[in-house]
This record gives C-alpha cells, structure tokens and sequence, in this order.
C-alpha cells in the first residue's frame, strides 16, 4: 500500500494537509497519478485523511495541490 501525503489548495484561498492511500497500489508515482484521474471523472470524489479524521474532497473546490518527499506537515 502506499500513501501520499498532500497540501491541498482550495478556491478560497485556503489550504488542508491531508494523506491519501490506496491499497492496491505500491509505487507513490502511481497513487498520485490514480488521485488526479479520480478528481477529474465525473464523481471528482476522493477520500483523504486529517489524522484521526475521514475528510471527503470533492474536485469542484480543489485549485491544486503539491505533494513533497517529505510531506505536509500533519
């Protein structure tokens, strides 16, 4: 399984640092890859993580996001 670990900028100006996984992929590239292909299909739906927390982001309110080596800062 791997995890990314996300900041996540929103058309408001704000931002989330948030983890994504996906058990079924192993290497990073693909999971980052797998996240922008499901926020550009039609449900534009992920499930993301805030530490204890299940956030649900939904596309129509994301501008960007950056992913980092070391990751956001949780």
């Amino acid at each position: 399984m791997a995890r990314i670990v996300l900041r996540v900028l929103m058309t408001s100006g704000d931002h989330l640092d948030l983890t994504y996984d996906e058990p079924e992929i192993a290497e990073s590239d693909q999971v980052l890859e797998h996240l922008i292909s499901e926020l550009a299909g039609d449900a534009g739906v992920i499930r993301t993580r805030h530490g204890d927390r299940l956030i649900v982001l939904y596309s129509r309110g994301v501008a960007g996001f950056e992913v980092s080596p070391r990751g956001a800062v949780l």
